[in-house]
């Protein structure tokens, strides 16, 4: 069972909700502003419980947040280029939030919604209706994300029915710091992610359509790496995304598999990330700017944190060869990822 307690009131009057969920020596917080994870509490290898992601104390610094810290982002995850996709013959247009494209399903997205929340088993269940026209999406779309706690760790169900085709990529925006979310950069952290190949960016961030094998270059994270050691490198693409900020390719859609295991070494907390989804996007904290507050009086740093963003291609409506997004009448999208903790 969750415990509910009042996290405030958008300017609306529209009242939010704290809701923490509690098991063995996990604990996990959500507001349904944005279906956010707003804390998750884990031990280090001596025991030690610290807070690893990102977040704040009021609703009025996630009101004022630009980086979708802890937030489920949609209808389209990610980057639509140009804002634009045609589906079935029709052409659709989606503001653009980010330069010439739309991230993250546009200015008004899900992370900007009040979801509506019951108590599941070991957690909450949020439902979101975004209309028809939503944004220039089309079909009134209904999804539901489910989080629980349980010995496994933390488990994200996703799932969405639609009146009309559209498009669908959504998954959480949490930002890690295994060593402490108030504790400095995620530099020396370390990463493995089990991904033969990646799709390179353009550089207005959207995916060049190519598939490119990761063997014999910095993009080899199959084998555990340290996050600092390359994300200067005079290389074109570290350059465009400022760092790393690439979709990492895992696998067909749908059997869960391992997406990314990240160990601290100062704490030896480790984390890893599993799912149904065919992607991945690390992305480490490169635009954070300095100017976020933490819980301790003090500033995120930039790479204050890393995201490990389960998803389906950035793009997809306008690659057809990537792995589809469409979600038709009658058809129930599903999505599974989960984050399960260990100390060494």
């Amino acid at each position: 069972m969750s415990n509910a307690t009042p996290f405030g009131k958008l300017p609306d009057g529209t009242p939010v909700t704290l809701y923490t969920l509690r098991h063995g020596n996990l604990e996990a917080s959500f507001i349904n502003f944005g279906a956010r994870l707003t804390s998750l509490k884990v031990p280090d290898a001596s025991g030690n419980v610290a807070d690893i992601t990102t977040g704040y104390d009021s609703l009025v610094r996630y009101l004022a947040d630009n980086t979708y810290a802890g937030a489920i982002v949609g209808r389209y995850g990610n980057r639509i280029a140009n804002g634009s996709f045609t589906l079935d013959g029709v052409t659709y247009q989606i503001p653009q939030n980010d330069n010439t494209n739309a991230l993250h399903g546009g200015p008004v997205g899900f992370d900007q919604a009040v979801w509506t929340t019951e108590e599941i088993p070991n957690g909450v269940a949020m439902t979101h209706i975004s209309p028809d026209g939503d944004q220039g999406f089309p079909g009134t779309l209904t999804v539901t994300v489910r989080y629980t706690l349980t010995d496994r760790g933390l488990e994200m169900d996703y799932t969405a029915t639609t009146d009309k085709p559209t498009v669908l990529n959504v998954t959480n925006h949490a930002y890690f710091n295994l060593a402490g979310e108030s504790s400095g950069t995620i530099l020396d952290h370390e990463i493995t992610i089990p991904a033969a190949h990646f799709t390179p960016a353009t550089e207005a961030l959207v995916p060049s359509g190519e598939i490119r094998a990761v063997d014999g270059t910095i993009f080899d994270l199959r084998h555990n790496v340290r996050i600092g050691d390359h994300i200067e490198d005079d290389d074109e693409q570290l350059k465009i995304g400022h760092g790393w900020d690439f979709n990492f390719i895992l696998g067909d859609t749908g059997p869960m598999k391992l997406a990314a295991i990240v160990r601290d070494p100062l704490s030896g907390r480790t984390m890893t990330v599993s799912t149904t989804e065919p992607a991945v996007q690390f992305y480490s904290g490169n635009f954070m700017d300095g100017t976020m507050p933490n819980r301790t009086g003090g500033l995120y740093p930039r790479r204050g944190g890393l995201c490990l963003e389960t998803q389906h291609y950035p793009d997809s409506p306008n690659h057809p060869h990537f792995p589809t997004t469409v979600l038709r009448p009658g058809e129930t999208f599903r999505s599974t990822t989960l984050f399960s903790f260990g100390g060494e």
